[in-house]
This record gives structure tokens, sequence and C-alpha cells, in this order.
């Protein structure tokens, strides 16, 4: 997918967490749906003692201004031009797929891709498991991802959370717009990613994956198996290093971070 990148949008909201020397390695982080950057990466923030974090708000969440339907393409493009010179890119869940584009079409920009739990479940459709995944959430979303006029975002908020054991978070105007935002968002498990550039790309690449073995069981059969199948065909599929951190489900960085914070710095300072 060609990357072109718009003149005429408003810019992205990015929070600096930086308390490195000067010149210290820039490390842009995107996160994933119903969330918003210095939600997603409170647990990196320690990093900032050696490293530049540039956290992201997609458009729709955070500080970032509003758009009619959020898209894994477009945020790809802000990417394309935030990495400027060059910087480390990381990406959880839907944000993986925008950082996915933005590094094949940018590669010499990126100096490592991390793509934590990442989500585009049609890529690895190869794989029996997510093949299988793919039908249940098409059976349960609809191909367009809609959800209806008539649920609220609160009662999805709640939908996505407590049928799956976890606790709901507190439904502030900020956690309500990123829900918002997410129920118009364009799905992410059917994007099919071009995986050649990635792959043909000399950068270091790592995939993280939680092992599931914590989650809750319908949430773990619903889209976790899926979601570690797709993480393990995506790092083979593009030479990248596969990391599964026991004890995690989709949000490792946040449940471990002491841990995927050793693997960053390794990486950021290899």
């Amino acid at each position: 997918m060609e990357l072109q990148p718009s003149e005429d949008r408003a810019p992205l909201h990015v929070t600096v967490w930086d308390g490195a020397t000067p010149g210290a390695p820039r490390a842009l982080l995107v996160h994933g749906t119903m969330s918003w950057g210095t939600r997603c990466f409170a647990g990196q923030r320690p990093l900032s003692e050696l490293f530049r974090l540039e956290l992201v708000d997609r458009r729709g969440f955070g500080d970032s201004p509003d758009i009619d339907h959020s898209d894994y393409a477009v945020d790809a493009e802000d990417l394309v031009q935030l990495l400027g010179t060059g910087a480390h890119l990381v990406g959880h869940s839907y944000g993986a797929a925008a950082a996915m584009l933005a590094a094949a079409a940018r590669p010499e920009a990126v100096r490592s891709l991390t793509l934590i739990e990442p989500s585009a479940l049609r890529t690895a459709a190869a794989d029996p498991v997510v093949a299988a995944a793919l039908t249940r959430i098409r059976a349960a979303f609809g191909e367009s991802g809609g959800t209806g006029p008539e649920v609220s975002p609160q009662e999805y908020l709640r939908r996505s959370t407590e049928p799956y054991g976890m606790p709901v978070p507190e439904p502030t105007p900020r956690m309500l717009r990123a829900v918002r935002s997410a129920m118009r968002e364009r799905p992410v498990w059917d994007a099919e990613l071009e995986l050649r550039p990635l792959a043909a790309a000399s950068l270091p690449k790592t995939v993280i994956n939680g092992t599931w073995e914590t989650a809750h069981p319908d949430y773990r059969e619903f889209t976790g198996r899926a979601l570690a199948a797709c993480g393990e065909y995506l790092a083979e599929a593009i030479g990248a290093r596969h990391v599964r951190i026991s004890g995690t489900d989709h949000s490792p960085h946040q449940d471990r971070p002491e841990v995927v914070n050793a693997i960053l710095t390794r990486l950021w300072q290899s």
C-alpha cells in the first residue's frame, strides 16, 4: 500500500517523555484501540531516562484531532511524517498495523520495529487458528466492524471488558471519546498487509506476544490464541525475533513492563 501523507490534516498530539541526555535515540510509541499514548505506555516511562519517548495519540484518541473513521492507513501516513530523520518504532495492537505500513514505506527512517500483539489477523489467515478466529469475529461484528446505532459507548465499553474478566474502565469523557472512535474504526482484523517490503528491510524487528495462559478462558478462545498465532506467523514472515512474555495476554508491556522494557532497552542500545 503506497502512502500519501496529507498536508491538510491537523497535526497529531505527541507527548514527549525525555529525561535523557540531549541527542538520545528517539522512539515513537503507537497505541492500540480504546486508549491513547500516555495510558497505553505508562509502564514504559522509565525508559525516558535513556531515550526520548514520543507517545503518539492517534486521530480520534487522547488529545489528537477528531476523525470521522479511525483508519490504520491514515495513522501510517501520520507516522511517516513523524519519523523525521529516524526513530525506533513501537506499535501495540491496532497501532502495530500502522507501524508496519509506515516501516514498509520508510524503512530507512526506522531504527528498529517492535510489534506488540499485532492484530492484523487477515494477514496471517493461512494459519488455521487465525482463520477460525476471523470467522468468529466477522460473525460477531460484521464485515464492516460496526456495532449498530443502538449500542452506546458505555455499553460497548462494558461488552469489551466485563465478559472477558477485565475491569470496566471508568467512563471518563476521555475514555468515552476513545470508545466512540473505536466503534467507528476500520477493522484492523481485516487488514491484509503486504509483508514483502518488511521482510526485505534490514532493520531489526521484534514481535512480542503474551502467552495468554492467565487470561479469562472466553477471552483466550475468542481472540487470544489467534493473536498469539498471528504474532508467530508475522515474525517468521518478516524475519523478526519472536518473544513470548509469560503471565500476560494482550498487553504484555502493561502486565509486565519491566520485562518488555528490558527487551526494548537491549534492542534500542544495540
